[in-house]
C-alpha cells in the first residue's frame, strides 16, 4: 500500500523516542492502530490517551487493545483533539513523549461516517495543544490524507503552520511521494528541542 510508506516515515520517528512509561497521545483514534503502536513501545507502564469524536472508532480502538492484551494502556476520551490539553491530566502536561495525528475520516467497515472528518479550524487549535503538552525532545506525527472533501485545504493549512515554526524550538520534516498517482499522503514529523518552549508551549 502506497499509504504505508508515509505511515513507516512515521513510525520510525516515533520508535525513536519512545520508552516504556512514557505518556502518549493518540489524537485521532480511528480503528486504533495508531494506539497499538504506541501501546507497545510504551509498555509497560505507558499509557495512551485516545481521542476521537465517533463512539464507533472509540469501540473499534478498545477492540483492538483489548486483543493484543493492552485494554488497560488506553484511556479513551470521547471528544474532539482541539480539547487534549484541558482534558489530559494536568500532571502528564510537560510530560508528554509523542502526540499522533491521522488526519481525514474513520475508514473501513460498518458504523463509521465518512461525512465526519478532520478540518483545518480543529486541527490547528489541536496541534498547539500538542505543543503545550510536549515534552523536550517529544514528537508530533501528523500524516495528511487529501482525498477526502476539504483534504486538500487541511494539508495546506498543517503545511503554512509547520513553517511556522520556530526553528530554534523545533525540526519540522515533511516526507512525501512525489510520483503517487491520484491523492497525495503527507506525513510530518515535528520535533521540539531539548529545553526549549514556545510562546503556546
Amino acid at each position: 500500500m502506497l499509504a504505508t510508506a508515509a505511515l513507516t516515515f512515521a513510525q520510525s520517528g516515533l520508535a525513536r523516542v519512545l520508552r516504556p512509561g512514557d505518556v502518549t497521545v493518540d489524537a485521532t483514534a480511528g480503528n486504533g492502530h495508531d494506539t497499538l503502536f504506541l501501546a507497545r513501545r510504551t509498555a509497560p507502564g505507558g499509557v495512551v490517551h485516545c481521542f476521537d469524536v465517533q463512539a464507533e472508532a472509540l469501540a473499534r480502538t478498545g477492540s483492538l487493545l483489548a486483543r493484543a492484551g493492552l485494554a488497560d494502556a488506553a484511556r479513551l476520551h470521547a471528544c474532539g483533539h482541539e480539547r487534549l490539553r484541558e482534558v489530559l491530566p494536568a500532571d502528564v502536561c510537560g510530560r508528554v513523549r509523542a502526540v499522533v495525528f491521522n488526519l481525514g475520516f474513520l475508514p473501513g467497515g460498518p458504523g463509521g461516517d465518512a461525512a465526519v472528518v478532520t478540518r483545518p479550524e480543529t486541527t490547528l487549535a489541536a496541534l498547539a495543544a500538542a505543543q503545550a503538552v510536549l515534552a523536550p525532545d517529544g514528537l508530533v506525527a501528523v500524516v495528511c490524507y487529501t482525498g477526502h472533501a476539504g483534504g486538500l485545504e487541511e494539508a495546506a493549512a498543517v503545511a503554512t503552520w509547520c513553517a511556522g515554526l520556530d526553528f530554534a524550538a523545533w525540526r519540522a520534516a515533511r516526507y512525501e511521494l512525489a510520483n503517487k498517482p491520484g491523492d497525495a499522503i503527507i506525513a510530518w514529523l515535528l520535533e521540539r528541542a531539548a529545553g526549549k518552549k514556545t510562546a503556546t508551549g
